[in-house]
């Protein structure tokens, strides 16, 4: 998980330097192209890509969480463009949040007080965000509120459709994005440079499926509970990046919103995983549980 992280650190950095030079759509087009050439093995797999689509369960809410996921990774790098990459990094932390307080209204599930309590501090913690970041950049806080709000919505659908193979999620994911990027990118097409920049374009596609993979054999290695909390680890990275090849230093309140987006999250990591636990121990016969979300901006 840690090892993940810090390749979703380092493709997000690479994004928000492309995006400086070329167009998002320009962007996540060759990201996508390049993604589904290192996941085409794993796509071929098996029966064909046009079966798999045809016999995927609940397409309707298959094509919303696509289009989510495709709003989310546009969202993501037109945030960065103008905003630091920690900052909207710290967005994107309180995403599970918002997972908690609309999942009683759209997947029945039951919220403790305590609970409720670590989403308001959570809250809290992304208006200290807003004050300052609105005054750096009104565009790039618009950005990064739908761009979380898309990916709660993804976390949200993926939970709703979790009898679908992850192999099919990704696919479906990366078509959508694929697609947005060939009808857009022609728009603010530029010509690539150099060839560092070409390379640049291939890494990231590589670099985020080679951390997808990491974070889903974690999954595999850990319960989700116990690797979920590492993915703040993004953070870290995100500060340590930012600087380095950004030259941007965190503000005060960047700091102290995303250190209460932290303490929340991890305290609803903690009850969602007593609560999972309370469930099996309950239960009559073997069940898949809700499972935890461990996901990436602009994954």
């Amino acid at each position: 998980m840690l090892l993940g992280m810090a390749a979703f650190a380092l493709n997000d950095t690479i994004g928000k330097w492309l995006v400086a030079d070329y167009g998002v759509a320009q962007v996540i087009l060759l990201r996508s192209l390049a993604a589904g050439l290192m996941m085409a093995p794993f796509f071929l797999r098996g029966k064909g890509v046009v079966a798999r689509v045809k016999s995927a369960p609940r397409p309707g809410l298959q094509a919303l969480r696509a289009i989510c996921a495709t709003a989310e990774v546009f969202c993501f790098y037109l945030a960065v463009f103008y905003m630091p990459l920690v900052d909207v990094m710290a967005f994107w932390m309180a995403a599970p949040i918002y997972v908690v307080a609309v999942s009683p209204l759209l997947l029945g599930e039951r919220v403790s007080a305590k609970t409720w309590t670590a989403v308001a501090v959570g809250f809290a913690g992304v208006l200290i965000l807003l004050a300052p970041s609105l005054q750096v950049s009104g565009l790039g806080v618009l950005f990064a509120l739908l761009g979380t709000a898309a990916f709660a919505a993804m976390v949200i659908l993926g939970r709703s459709l979790r009898e679908t193979p992850d192999r099919d999620l990704v696919l479906f994911q990366l078509a959508a994005a694929t697609l947005a990027g060939l009808v857009l990118a022609p728009f603010d097409w530029q010509p690539v440079r150099s060839l560092s920049d070409l390379g640049l374009l291939f890494l990231l596609g590589v670099v985020a499926t080679a951390a997808h993979m990491l974070v889903t054999r974690s999954l595999k290695l850990a319960d989700a509970s116990v690797v979920a909390p590492l993915q703040y680890s993004l953070l870290v990275w995100g500060a340590l990046l930012g600087f380095v090849v950004f030259g941007d230093v965190p503000a005060t309140g960047m700091i102290a919103g995303a250190a209460l987006i932290v303490g929340s999250g991890l305290i609803v990591l903690r009850r969602s995983s007593r609560d999972d636990k309370s469930a099996t121990t309950e239960a009559t016969a073997p069940s898949p549980g809700k499972g935890l979300a461990v996901e990436d901006p602009a994954a």
